[in-house]
């Protein structure tokens, strides 16, 4: 099995079925050594009807007692060898089936660590959830296709060898008859994996909104929406709901024909074989024996059907694999260094320019809009920004990350100590999500850390922690409240230090008090060093030295604030707005 350490390979990625057989090809001794049991597993078992038939016909019927020994010795032994294979059959399952769940979990999880902080903005964090719980299951149940899968095919021929030797009218039937029960269960497959497909497709969505309600609750109750989105999430539940009864319709069928047509065809072929032995063209033996076989043959069948729902879901949930695994992180084909001396960032696309050295605000009638000049700024999107003379796509990724940083206001907070969250392993990591562990000297009395948390507002957080710094943390700090929350990912981002920061909406969740002390606070601790902050509230644009007006995504008016208080009535009534509702 997969050590834990170990590379898990290169996963084929060409497509849901190919990515299967990839899981068969990484450990080919050991689903050969599954196929192998599986095989003459039930090739045993069909051997029993032979030796039960030859115990009456040559011991029983004649009464020699002696062969009646015999045969019944042999049947006695190939069942104890068979039981001993079922277990090596069943242990050697467990294994295929453990390294290709542990397989994949390595290759998705390599994969979210490959694409980093573009990860959020590429696919939801319920699709990974959905990918990393169920599918990874169901992925690896899949495979079971390549040990009773394989041996339901070897022991089907071999009844057949054996059933010629009987009747060939029975071997007929049997032939022809076994195919038509696959080709009716087949279509079933077909409309399963389409339903299996929409059905993943709106667990995803529902998982990842799963994910933002609990994120956001807080928010929701505050401003009143909490029925509004609850009323919308039971719909998607019970869209949901129809979807999976849709699948467990088919499932039914599926399952239901797997177990009713081969009992059906037995009872058939046992018919036939009594009339045959009444006629005398078969013995009691060979009556006895062809029952045993048809109903052996039950089991292969009953294992194709099985493999074949398996393998049809495996293929689906291998598909959302593979797209996951197709992702490609921001391309990082720059070559050249960062501008050595203070230069300002410009976005063509929007027409923002920020000076070097000053804070500047972004203040859009839509508040994506900024967010969307941000990331082209911090070149997590792709732009023709620059900085200086620059495109940022030619200056190498890691110098980038190393001077801008993009700090926004739902980064992820990893769980671990306060200290843990505030204090990344290095400095000017790019987007604060993706800072992980503390650097050995981040402790309470760290100067720096201390400052961080001041100019965030943060201090009272620390203080009431029962072990300050050290108290442990929720993932996403949710044993904090939302403002609180804001005010860590504040000071997490002051503490890099970066050349540039570039924050998205910082006090949005703020009390005005806090958020007036915060705006003071940011514009001193960040002096000399440019600074970017999309708001639209008066208390931290009255500190900023130049306000970007955006109107449809483009810059309509620039200048202090109070100058586009009096001279642009779009941007007054907008903030006019956040003032009235500051002062009331």
């Amino acid at each position: 099995m997969i050590d834990a350490y170990e590379d898990p390979g290169t996963p084929d990625h060409r497509g849901g079925a190919r990515y299967l057989w990839w899981l068969v090809a990484r450990q080919p001794w050991r689903c050969a050594a599954g196929a192998m049991f599986g095989s003459v597993w039930m090739v045993l078992l069909a051997a029993t009807p032979y030796l039960m038939s030859r115990a009456i016909d040559d011991g029983l019927e004649p009464g020699d007692m002696g062969a009646l020994a015999v045969w019944s010795g042999a049947l006695f032994a190939v069942g104890a060898f068979n039981s001993w294979l079922s277990i090596m059959r069943h242990r050697t399952m467990t294994r295929v089936r453990m390294d290709a769940n542990f397989r994949t979990v390595k290759v998705v999880v390599a994969q979210a660590v490959r694409l980093g902080s573009s990860l959020s903005r590429q696919m939801g964090a319920g699709e990974v959830v959905t990918i990393g719980v169920g599918d990874v299951q169901t992925i690896s149940q899949s495979l079971t296709v390549v040990g009773p899968g394989v041996g339901a095919v070897v022991a089907y021929l071999v009844v057949a060898v054996l059933l010629v030797s009987v009747s060939e009218l029975i071997a007929a039937v049997v032939l022809l008859g076994i195919p038509v029960i696959v080709l009716l269960v087949g279509p079933l497959l077909g409309r399963l994996q389409g339903s299996e497909t929409e059905y993943r497709e709106r667990q995803g969505v529902l998982t990842a909104r799963i994910g933002d309600l609990a994120g956001g609750l807080r928010v929701l109750a505050g401003l009143g929406g909490k029925g509004l989105v609850a009323d919308a999430f039971r719909g998607d539940s019970q869209r949901l709901r129809e979807q999976g009864y849709r699948v467990g319709a088919v499932t039914s069928w599926v399952q239901a024909l797997g177990m009713g047509l081969p009992a059906l065809f037995l009872a058939v072929v046992t018919w036939l074989a009594a009339r045959l032995a009444a006629q005398g063209d078969i013995t009691v033996g060979q009556l006895v024996s062809v029952y045993g076989y048809v109903a052996v043959l039950v089991g292969p069948v009953s294992f194709w059907v099985e493999c074949g729902y398996q393998l049809s879901r495996g293929v689906v949930c291998a598909r959302r694999v593979v797209g996951f695994l197709r992702l490609e992180p921001m391309p990082d084909t720059g070559t050249r260094d960062a501008p050595s001396e203070p230069s300002a960032l410009h976005d063509p696309e929007s027409g923002v320019r920020v000076l070097p050295g000053r804070l500047t605000a972004l203040v859009a009638e839509h508040p994506a809009d900024a967010t969307a000049v941000v990331n082209r700024l911090g070149r997590y999107a792709p732009s023709n920004a620059t900085w200086g003379d620059t495109r940022l796509d030619e200056i190498a990724l890691n110098q980038l990350r190393t001077h801008i940083v993009v700090a926004d206001h739902e980064s992820d907070l990893f769980a671990g100590t306060l200290q843990d969250m505030l204090a990344p392993s290095f400095r000017g990591a790019g987007n604060c999500a993706t800072s992980h562990n503390p650097p050995a000297h981040a402790t309470q009395h760290n100067p720096a850390l201390q400052k961080a948390l001041h100019t965030a507002a943060a201090e009272d957080i620390v203080q009431s922690l029962p072990h300050g710094l050290d108290t442990p943390m929720d993932a996403q700090a949710r044993n904090l409240s939302g403002g609180q929350r804001q005010r860590i990912r504040l000071a997490r981002a002051l503490l890099a230090n970066p050349h540039i920061l570039l924050t998205v909406e910082p006090t949005s969740a703020l009390d005005a008090h806090t958020e007036a002390k915060v705006a003071a606070r940011l514009r001193e601790a960040r002096q000399g060093r440019t600074t970017v902050v999309t708001t639209t509230s008066p208390l931290v644009l009255d500190h900023t030295d130049t306000v970007h007006y955006l109107k449809d995504g483009k810059v309509a008016a620039s200048g202090p604030h109070h100058e586009l208080l009096d001279t642009t009535p779009g941007y007054r009534a907008l903030v006019a707005r956040d003032t009235e509702e500051v002062l009331g």
